[in-house]
């Protein structure tokens, strides 16, 4: 019998197609609107990510997110580094500063400022040159995409492609020199402005002159003290904020949710998808058994019960919900895939496509109880009415 449910709903190939087509729409929109979503949100953190070592990032208490710099005194780094259970503690400038390029034009750059012994916060990939190289004098590292971008070169003739950033260019960042001694890979961030590695002295020199200027400080935990518990200490100890690297990125992203309309504008979107695929597939479904009443009827005459008519129903249902399921999430894997490239956020997690799963299975259930109604109440004869 469930061979004949199959063949049923593969007959009437119109119907079959434009029940399949609603599932892929909707299940293609949740899942790209959703990927979207979470790779736009692990923006805001990219840049914690990147800075893996450290187990924990001191702050003014009144910092929001990696992005809302508040300096600190230099005299802060001291304190955080008598706290017991430190290994560790290093300086991190964070701000943005103007690179005037080689046609006079001005960019907005994210300058890094490292520790000048250690080097701590650096990129995660070098591409050309080493991180060792920022103890040249006036030495950067610029970002990859930053380099092929927003700072390339202007193209030698009109109509041409920009030249990108390489080793031995220089820029000038606050009206100081500053000369490209390599190219890294970082992870993309929400401002999307490119970035700039360079020492902690070198950074607060390019910066305009303030009292404070210490944005972040990273701090190392001691062997076999508890980032968690050493975390309570520096809080206690010097009145600053203090955070995991995971309890940062969460701040952050937190940051966003409440204070942004982002989660509303993705949300409505994957909210759309679902009703529109409730709507088209099960009104679909719906006319298909309509058409097909008179065989479920025959079927019933011939001695099948109720709940095996309901069970091809929803073999039916399922059967093109997981081909539905399976086009929309492989073509939406297929458009991040080509977007990766480009400025557009995405980023496919499986519990996105359990979520996703969900929905459709939703869905099949909705359309497949509208039709067990009509068929539920089919009497045997309506093969014999005219």
């Amino acid at each position: 019998m469930m061979r004949v449910a199959i063949r049923m709903l593969m007959g009437d190939r119109a119907k079959y197609l434009g029940i399949v087509m609603g599932l892929t729409f909707a299940a293609l929109l949740m899942t790209q609107q959703m990927s979207i979503f979470v790779g736009l949100m692990s923006r805001t953190y990219g840049f914690i990510a990147d800075t893996g070592l450290p187990d924990i990032w001191v702050m003014d208490p009144k910092v929001q997110q990696i992005d809302d710099l508040k300096p600190m005194q230099d005299t802060e780094l001291y304190r955080v580094r008598g706290v017991e259970g430190v290994e560790w503690a290093t300086p991190l400038y964070k701000g943005l500063l103007k690179a005037r390029l080689s046609d006079g034009t001005f960019q907005t750059c994210n300058v890094i400022g490292l520790d000048d012994a250690s080097l701590i916060g650096g990129p995660p990939e070098m591409i050309e040159g080493s991180l060792a190289d920022l103890r040249r004098a006036e030495s950067v590292i610029v970002d990859e995409v930053g380099a092929r971008g927003k700072l390339a070169k202007p193209p030698t003739e009109p109509g041409g492609a920009p030249t990108p950033l390489r080793v031995g260019d220089t820029l000038e960042l606050n009206d100081h020199r500053a000369i490209v001694v390599g190219i890294c890979r970082v992870s993309r961030t929400f401002q999307s402005q490119p970035v700039v590695y360079t020492t902690y002295s070198r950074a607060t020199t390019f910066a305009p002159r303030e009292r404070k200027l210490l944005s972040f400080i990273l701090v190392k935990a001691s062997e076999g003290v508890d980032p968690a518990v050493l975390r309570e200490r520096i809080r206690a100890a010097t009145g600053l904020a203090a955070y995991t690297g995971r309890e940062f990125r969460w701040l952050t992203v937190s940051y966003f949710l409440k204070n942004t309309g982002i989660p509303i504008n993705f949300g409505i979107s994957t909210l759309l998808g679902l009703i529109v695929g409730t709507a088209i597939a099960g009104q679909t479904f719906y006319n298909f058994t309509l058409d097909n009443i008179r065989q479920f009827g025959a079927l019933k005459a011939m001695g099948a019960g109720n709940f095996l008519l309901l069970r091809m129903i929803l073999i039916q249902a399922f059967t093109v919900g997981l081909i539905g399921y399976g086009l929309g999430v492989g073509i939406a894997s297929l458009f991040g895939t080509s977007a990766g490239r480009t400025e557009l956020a995405f980023l496919l997690l499986p519990e996105i496509l359990v979520i996703v799963g969900g929905a459709v299975l939703v869905i099949c259930c909705l359309s497949a109880l509208l039709s067990m109604v009509k068929v539920w109440r089919t009497e045997p004869a309506i093969v014999f009415k005219g």
